[in-house]
Formats: structure tokens, sequence, C-alpha cells
């Protein structure tokens, strides 16, 4: 049987980090802060949940994709696992803040995945 690999997830959450409301992002899955750009490690496939970490994923470099966008690279505080998000900086609703993804793009060549 095929399983999914994306499941639509859009909750609005209060980061566990710098404690600020996150709304949802309305169009896909909102699976980090807007502001801080930090995540928790929960999702095994992007917003299944099912990943029994819990970890702070920090934002530790970030890419620059012609097709989407810029891609967030965080690492997880728990198992210092690497994990790739979509940026959502063109967001409608509380964008991501482009100043500090472009900050992360001078550690891309840090953390290839």
């Amino acid at each position: 049987m095929e399983t999914k690999r994306f499941a639509k997830n859009d909750s609005g959450f209060v980061c566990v980090n710098c404690k600020r409301a996150v709304l949802p992002l309305g169009k896909s899955s909102r699976n980090h802060c807007p502001f801080c750009l930090c995540s928790l490690h929960v999702d095994i496939c992007p917003g299944d949940r099912a990943n029994d970490c819990g970890g702070l994923l920090r934002p530790v470099a970030a890419v620059a994709d012609p097709k989407k966008g810029y891609i967030l690279i965080h690492k997880c505080d728990r198992c210092g696992r690497l994990v790739r998000n979509r940026a959502a900086h063109d967001a409608a609703v509380q964008p991501d803040d482009l100043e500090k993804i472009i900050a992360l793009t001078a550690h891309s060549g840090e953390f290839p995945l």
C-alpha cells in the first residue's frame, strides 16, 4: 500500500522558542515560526506528526532554490538530525523574516543535504 509523503497540517501554534503566536499559512502546512524560524522535530514525512523526537529545530542555513524559493535547513537540538523546510517568505499572512533567511544563506555550504 502506498503512503502519502505529505499530510496537510496547517494549524496555528505558539512558538516554543520565541513564544509568539503563529497563524496558519492558509495554502500549505506551516511548520516553523516566521519570526525566529525555529520548528519542532515532530514529523517524519511533512505534516504527519509521527516523530517522537520533539526536539527544537533551529535554523542553521538557507539555500536558494530556483523552483522552490528558499529552503531552510534546521538542526535538531535533541538528536542532531538536519531537516529541510521550505521558507514562506512570500506568505500573505505572517511571512518568514526574509532578512534572517538571507543571513542564513552565508552558511549554506556548511550543511549539505
